[in-house]
């Protein structure tokens, strides 16, 4: 359960917030959910107590999950899939500066480790979606349309080294995917057939081997020393947080 500090973490330090899943994605129907996922800035002085501010908050609406800025930081330079994509929305709803400096460094989070990441998870979803296959006959078609659209996104990425999450012209074959119009046998072969486009892809990709650390890491250490003097009072602060006293 979100507590209040919680909330207002996302209420008041949220510096980039976006829309995901199917609608991010081109694939949204009448009866899609709004997934809604941000990033806030926990301000500096909150690491300076015992109790450090969560890593992530799930809410307070609906479908919502915002991570801390360096949670996401570390999980996009591990070429994470769902935090990348994060970056990549076509939907943002709100950015302040510290989010748009954010965006500006998409490029130096991306790198050949997509292809490791991005296919081990699809790698673990089509297990999953295998089992479903063993035990009721058929797979749940909204997660195949969506491994399908993952894979297709990680070769892309991985043969132009920019990562687009729309999926355009795809969109009608994907949702009939998602109707159970395609038998799985089809859909295995064409899961099949990405995974091995994406292990081309990835010998000749463009993308450099290790992302753009030292960037990322400088935007975090400014953007954390700035909250810092913007701490109210931080001019009379102790490294504890309180006021020295007087001798």
């Amino acid at each position: 359960m979100i507590t209040a500090a919680d909330e207002a973490l996302v209420r008041d330090h949220t510096v980039y917030a976006c829309v995901m899943g199917s609608r991010a994605f081109g694939l949204a129907t009448e009866d899609s959910d709004t997934d809604r996922r941000g990033v806030f800035l926990a301000p500096t002085p909150l690491f300076w107590r015992f109790e450090k501010p969560p890593t992530h908050v799930e809410g307070p609406a609906p479908e919502q999950f915002s991570w801390e800025l360096e949670r996401f930081c570390e999980l996009a330079l591990r070429a994470n899939p769902n935090v990348l994509e994060c970056l990549h929305s076509p939907l943002v709803e709100s950015v302040d500066d510290t989010g748009r400096e954010l965006l500006a460094l998409r490029g130096a989070f991306l790198s050949r480790l997509a292809h490791g990441t991005f296919v081990r998870y699809a790698l673990g979803q089509r297990r999953k979606l295998e089992a479903d296959v063993r035990v009721h006959g058929a797979p749940r078609w909204k997660h195949a349309m969506h491994l399908l659209r993952l894979l297709a996104s990680s070769r892309d990425l991985l043969r132009t080294g920019e990562l687009r999450i729309e999926v355009g012209e795809a969109r009608e074959g994907l949702l009939a995917v998602k109707r159970g119009e395609v038998p799985w046998p089809e859909v295995e072969r064409r899961m099949n057939r990405l995974g091995e486009e994406n292990d081309e892809a990835a010998a000749r990709s463009p993308l450099p081997p290790e992302p753009g650390r030292a960037a990322v890491e400088d935007f975090l250490v400014r953007t954390r020393r700035a909250s810092a003097d913007r701490a109210p009072g931080r001019s009379g602060l102790t490294p504890s947080g309180d006021r020295p006293k007087r001798p």
